[in-house]
């Protein structure tokens, strides 16, 4: 039977559970990283309210962004953009292409000027550095310092330092763009990458310090791309989706051309940075593009209002001539939709939500998972209480991609799933395959990484666009595996007797979107859920084992699409956030009829991504960025504390606790015991 709603001070008692403060790990070493209050991130309604802090900056971290084109990081990286640029920390942006489109700066309804490429891509330039000056200092003329300099592919770049915040810049590489969304342009980023052409020219802007052109072969942008992660050393880099698939009804790329190969140019530059000794390691961060404005907003009013000011900035909207430029001082394509189509009103990962990669070992000892440098990295915790972090320790075998999902095995040991991007030699070569290593005994070292393929035919059918996976496990220690293919459609892979895998096949659904989860409840039954536009869809196995029956309807309403699930009895509970509020709602399902009625957990706190659960108590990504978790308020009540620094991904909780990756590479848990 769903279990009836409980009243708010029912749930005040069930999530005052004691958390205690967020800790940094390295190498088993706790360090406390509580920030300091700030007041403008405490919601102005009438709830129980977050305890809201700062994020902390965090020694050594730095970002680097890797786009195509000028508002790339403030359509799709936005807010997570603004919450660096507030942490302190070390912000670089590289823009591989000039943007430079048809030359003409202005709306659709405005007199058509002629064409000048080189001032267009010039305003354009203005219109991101107002808009990041405008976020590092309140200023949008907060000047910058332009400066040209050599590239590893033997060109140059334009260097801009923001003076007021140095460790705040720019790169522009200044390389052709597309000018065309998903028509056939050889002389793009993807002709490129295709070798239907051998070099792509520049195109320089009209004030840019460098003042000779130059082309770069393929090899020519890895290189460069690499030299200048080599140059500002990340410790996390944000770029876009390299697979974003195919619009089911038309068969055009859903994205961008130059969103879709400049990210495949970021991952083979970043898999030369791995191989190079002496640099920090570093975790990757992939954005949804054009179609997350399909999808149900994941942004609260709050979040939307301030990337809307910054593409406004960015937009020019007020027209005048603040910048002094003749070419103009932002851009005015912008300008007649500043909001996109519906992209300042969300923001989306791919592949790296899970909340399944802190798992407990068969005598109590937890386990961490992370991809840094494309390997997975573990850190382990005794058992208790008192036990200790170690780690992390890498594991063999490169190409990972971000965010990985573990489950425990009947025999205690855990087996860790993810994807894995091959490169190939050639353009064809390229694809993306589900990949899972097992621990060799209980307690024991991960193997070798093995390759379960994709229900992808090829790239070129649906850009290698996979789900991370979901696995279900039965009573043998069977996995299934289970991932949103290209089709939006849900595809299993089974394990057999012997090791042998059944390849392969559909299990139905469609419109599915975002990354599925799985769970198993006390009885064994198992349960798979997808995300759709408008709801969400699940599949059960019976406790005995064998295939997963549905898709059947939850009657859920719509969510941001970022889902997980937790064992709740004889069932599972179901955590999503509220579109246009980013509020924590749950539901519990028991595999026939619809799930019971949505409940609100503890309100006060607005975020985006999935949400976290150790045991009965909620934790999240909240809107500054920090992570929130619920504590027991002076009134006997529970509110939100919001704590420590900018983490990647999702959080993940067991009962001990919950446990974030900061950008700088490190553990951070917080254990559920004072």
């Amino acid at each position: 039977m769903p279990r009836p709603p409980l009243s708010l001070s029912r749930r005040a008692v069930l999530l005052a559970a004691p958390f205690a403060l967020l800790l940094g790990v390295t190498g088993g070493t706790l360090a406390l990283t509580a920030g300091a209050s700030d007041a403008s991130d405490v919601p102005s309604r009438g709830v129980p309210e977050a305890a809201a802090v700062k994020p902390v900056r965090t020694a050594g971290t730095a970002v680097v962004q890797i786009m195509a084109h000028p508002d790339d990081d403030l359509f799709f990286m936005n807010p997570d953009t603004a919450q660096s640029i507030a942490a302190g920390h070390s912000l670089t942006s590289v823009y591989l292409t000039a943007g430079e489109s048809d030359g003409r700066n202005a709306r659709r309804q405005d007199p058509r000027p002629p064409a000048d490429k080189p001032a267009y891509a010039e305003a354009r330039q203005n219109g991101i550095r107002a808009a990041y000056a405008e976020m590092a200092t309140g200023n949008r003329t907060s000047p910058w310092d332009r400066t040209s300099i050599a590239t590893a592919g033997g060109g140059r770049a334009e260097l801009d330092t923001l003076r007021a915040k140095p460790q705040i810049s720019l790169v522009w590489v200044q390389l052709r763009e597309a000018g065309s969304i998903t028509d056939d342009r050889p002389h793009s980023l993807r002709g490129l990458w295709d070798g239907r052409i051998r070099a792509l020219n520049s195109q320089l802007a009209a004030g840019s310090p460098v003042r000779s052109g130059f082309s770069y072969s393929k090899g020519q942008v890895v290189d460069t791309v690499a030299g200048l992660l080599t140059r500002f050393r990340p410790t996390f880099v944000r770029m876009m989706d390299p697979t974003p698939g195919r619009n089911d009804e038309s068969g055009k790329l859903s994205d961008h051309q130059d969103h879709m190969y400049g990210a495949r140019f970021a991952q083979a530059a970043l898999a030369r940075y791995a191989a190079s000794p002496g640099h920090p390691p570093v975790a990757v961060q992939n954005y949804l593009g054009y179609s997350t404005g399909g999808l149900p907003h994941s942004l609260d009013p709050r979040s939307v209002a301030a990337k809307l000011r910054a593409l406004k900035t960015y937009a020019w909207m007020d027209h005048t001539d603040y910048c002094g430029d003749p070419a103009g001082c932002g851009d005015r394509k912008v300008a007649a939709r500043p909001a996109g189509h519906g992209w300042a009103q969300s923001v989306r990962y791919t592949r790296s939500d899970s909340t399944t990669w802190l798992q407990q070992g068969a005598k109590g000892e937890l386990y961490a998972f992370s991809v840094l440098d494309g390997r997975l990295v573990v850190w382990r915790k005794a058992a208790g209480p008192s036990g200790a972090w170690t780690g992390p320790v890498r594991v063999p075998g490169d190409g990972l991609d971000g965010g990985v999902t573990s489950v425990r095995l009947p025999d205690g040991r855990v087996a860790v799933l993810g994807t894995r991007t091959v490169l190939g030699g050639k353009a064809a070569d390229y694809r993306r395959e589900v990949v899972l290593s097992t621990q060799a005994a209980t307690g024991g070292a991960f193997g070798a990484w093995r390759s379960l393929g994709t229900p992808e035919r090829d790239d070129r059918a649906a850009t290698s666009d996979i789900s991370s996976p979901a696995a279900l496990v039965d009573r043998a220690g069977l996995l299934a595996v289970y991932v949103r293919d290209g089709r939006h459609t849900m595809s299993v892979t089974s394990q057999r007797t012997g090791g042998k895998w059944s390849g392969w096949r559909t299990a139905g659904g469609r419109a599915l979107r975002g990354n599925p989860v799985a769970v198993t409840d006390t009885a064994g039954r198992g349960y798979v859920f997808a995300g759709t536009p408008t709801s969400v869809l699940a599949w059960t196995r019976p406790a005995t084992g064998g295939p997963v029956a549905g898709p059947v309807a939850t009657g859920l309403p719509p969510t941001t699409v970022a889902l997980s699930a937790t064992p709740d009895g004889d069932g599972v509970r179901l955590w999503f956030r509220k579109p246009d509020s980013g509020d924590i709602r749950t539901a519990r399902f028991a595999g026939s009829g619809h799930a019971s009625p949505v409940r609100e957990e503890l309100p006060g706190v607005a975020g985006y991504g999935p949400v976290a659960a150790s045991g009965d108590r909620p934790a999240a990504r909240a809107r500054s960025g920090s992570l929130a978790v619920p504590a027991p308020a002076p009134d006997g009540t529970a509110r939100w504390t919001v704590a420590g620094p900018l983490f990647a991904g999702a959080p993940a909780g067991v009962p001990a606790g919950v446990a974030a990756v900061g950008l700088d590479g490190k553990l951070h848990w917080t254990p559920s015991h004072r």
